[in-house]
């Protein structure tokens, strides 16, 4: 990011952000399964904008047999198994295998069981935001509404609710991750999904409607620093004026330290304070 003036608005995605990446499930899954790595995000990024990830991501189907028999299909698909083969250098030469056989059901419950657990650094800096009180805090994510009484693969009951360890000095908080942000969007439940354009026009006018109730003045887009990990969302964000800052798989650290000094705020003194004990 360049130098400038401080944001007004802070908005964050959660999943790779505030949470452990689901990412982190699906190259675990990859390793576990023997899948060149890269290839279920590449089948379902392909998708777009009308497969099963995006629609449930939209709220336009539920999480039923069906919604999982298609997300299989997908990650499936012969011919973009071919097409992701072929383009592996290794593989020059090679006689395409048949597509790796994916379990989606228990993909999608690792990925979801694995993005309950807050992110040390990224949730540190959040609650030290939230108490400075200086800026509107937001959440913009590409989420799904869990059916009530929706069990995993293992025919537990999911609770989607943080994790928060006995010995963190989290501990106490809230399970709902809503609570720490002024504002919540969720793309399941507006029908919208990043990176369209309208769903960052609408935390906008969310976060600017409180930061006036606030009497913090208007919040314009310009004045919004969005942090996500995924490059596209970022690229959304841009397009409609948002500064960006992206966070890396793993390195979440890094990117509260440039939020730091975009903020000018220390954020990090009760991860690092916790650290010498």
């Amino acid at each position: 990011m360049p130098p400038t003036t401080p944001p007004k608005a802070l908005l964050f995605d959660i999943g790779g952000v505030c949470v452990v990446s689901p990412f982190q499930a699906i190259l675990d899954y990859e390793v576990a399964n023997r899948i060149p790595v890269g290839w279920i995000n590449f089948s379902i990024s392909r998708a777009a904008p009308s497969g099963a990830w995006q629609r449930i991501e939209r709220g336009e189907c539920i999480l039923d047999n069906e919604f999982f028999a298609t997300f299989k299909a997908e990650l499936e698909n012969s011919s973009l198994w071919r097409e992701y083969w072929n383009k592996l250098p290794e593989n020059q030469g090679e006689t395409v295998p048949p597509p790796p056989q994916i379990n989606a059901k228990q993909l999608f419950w690792n990925m979801m069981r694995i993005s309950r657990t807050p992110d040390p650094y990224m949730y540190a800096a959040l609650k030290a935001l939230r108490a400075s009180g200086k800026f509107v805090l937001g959440a913009l994510s590409n989420t799904i509404a869990f059916p009530p009484g929706i069990r995993d693969e293992l025919g537990v009951p999911f609770e989607a609710g943080l994790l928060h360890a006995p010995d963190s000095p989290h501990a106490n908080d809230s399970t709902v991750i809503a609570d720490q942000f002024d504002t919540f969007i969720s793309s399941a439940h507006v029908g919208l999904r990043k990176p369209d354009p309208k769903i960052y026009e609408l935390a906008v006018r969310e976060m600017d409607k409180e930061s006036r109730r606030r009497g913090l003045g208007d919040v314009n887009v310009g004045d919004v620093l969005f942090l996500d990990d995924i490059g596209s969302n970022l690229k959304g964000a841009r397009a409609v004026g948002m500064r960006t800052l992206k966070v890396d798989l793993g390195k979440t650290e890094a990117a509260v330290r440039e939020l730091e000094r975009a903020t000018g705020m220390k954020l990090l003194e009760e991860v690092q304070e916790k650290a010498r004990l």
